[in-house]
């Protein structure tokens, strides 16, 4: 399955929706926004939702699952939707792995369901990047950065992700 690409939807703002009855932002589990985006391509997807938390509230045990799903995967390109606040943890736990797999992650800082352009420049971007690459790695693609984990960061000041200087 090397031209297929396994999507992993851990949640994050990316899938939040507003709820009326409540009228908290919620985790969408079932991953409408990547399913909307995806339909409109012609790239291969394979969506899997796991986890379904904010990042803030991703355990050790979820960053294993997600692992354990990574390591039964066919796929050898693996593109991760991942709230941004922890993102670069989850990043480096899959690196210290040691997977022989293409990982790219990406999310958004505003919800695919309040403003649907973030997000879907940020996976269409994570894409495109991930198409490019010629070797096995972690890689975090956001907001028109592009890189090895260890290289892109969130400026948090700034409200946006840039390249570590």
């Amino acid at each position: 399955m090397k031209n297929k690409i396994l999507l992993i939807d851990t949640g994050g703002t990316f899938n939040k929706r507003y709820n009326p009855i409540n009228g908290k932002l919620e985790i969408d589990t079932h991953s409408l926004a990547l399913k909307e985006i995806s339909k409109r391509w012609l790239t291969d997807f394979n969506i899997v939702t796991i986890i379904g938390k904010d990042s803030l509230d991703i355990t050790s045990e979820d960053r294993l699952l997600l692992l354990a799903t990574i390591n039964l995967a066919k796929e050898e390109k693996i593109l991760i939707v991942h709230g941004t606040d922890t993102m670069d943890v989850t990043a480096r736990y899959l690196a210290d792995a040691d997977l022989e797999k293409c990982i790219v992650l990406t999310g958004a800082m505003v919800p695919f369901s309040i403003d649907p352009l973030e997000a879907s420049a940020n996976l269409a971007s994570a894409v495109g990047y991930m198409q490019n690459l010629e070797q096995h790695g972690v890689h975090i693609a956001m907001n028109g950065v592009f890189g090895h984990y260890s290289k892109v960061v969130k400026e948090r000041t700034k409200g946006k992700f840039m390249i570590k200087t």
